[in-house]
């Protein structure tokens, strides 16, 4: 009786200690389970966020990158704008101090007598502004007095500042030599010639 109660005890002993281990291994691998998952997430987590990380930084130095290209075009068009400023500054003071000049009567006397040589140009009409047509009458009258016989006159037009026009055959073709239009076509002229002395120099 006492070895039954005892074999009793030890039975109930062991299958109390392989529950208890039973459980705790249960238990262990149910926190390891945890423990796994938890890390994987912990790991998608620092993946996606280094992954934004990356593409943002890509974002802000193409964004700078970007920013730097536009500053310099912005830079280049703002310096080719006042080298034609500049240029046609200095165009306009040239061609302005010889339209204030007596240069000006030789440039008509030789313009006109151009002109007149023309077998086109039956009738040629010197259109100056008023001013300029006081200063110059008397000598242009006397250095053109043949060619004023043969169709050659001298307007007035105060719709201009310096220069001259010329209009062939009762007006039916004008040719623009005022200041302003003179210096537009220099200019123009000038602008892509100083853009490859330009070039040249980088």
């Amino acid at each position: 009786m006492e070895i039954q109660l005892q074999e009793l005890i030890d039975q109930i002993k062991n299958d109390g200690v392989a529950a208890a281990e039973a459980e705790a291994k249960s238990i262990v691998d149910a926190a390891k389970s945890e423990a796994d998952r938890l890390i994987a997430d912990a790991q998608a987590q620092a993946d996606k966020i280094l992954a934004n990380a990356k593409l943002e930084n890509e974002r802000m130095v193409k964004s700078g990158e970007d920013a730097i290209k536009q500053a310099g075009r912005n830079l280049l068009i703002s310096f080719r704008e006042s080298v034609a400023r500049e240029l046609k500054a200095i165009v306009g003071e040239n061609v302005n101090a010889l339209y204030s000049s007596e240069a000006l009567a030789q440039l008509l006397i030789n313009v006109v007598e151009c002109w007149s040589n023309r077998p086109d140009a039956e009738e040629i009409a010197v259109i100056l502004n008023s001013d300029d047509l006081n200063a110059l009458e008397n000598t242009l009258l006397a250095a053109l007095k043949d060619r004023m016989l043969t169709g050659v006159t001298l307007k007035a037009n105060d719709n201009f500042d310096g220069g001259f026009r010329i209009a062939v055959n009762d007006g039916g073709a004008y040719y623009d030599y005022s200041a302003e239009a003179v210096v537009d076509m220099l200019s123009n002229y000038l602008s892509p010639k100083v853009a490859e002395l330009l070039k040249e120099a980088e």
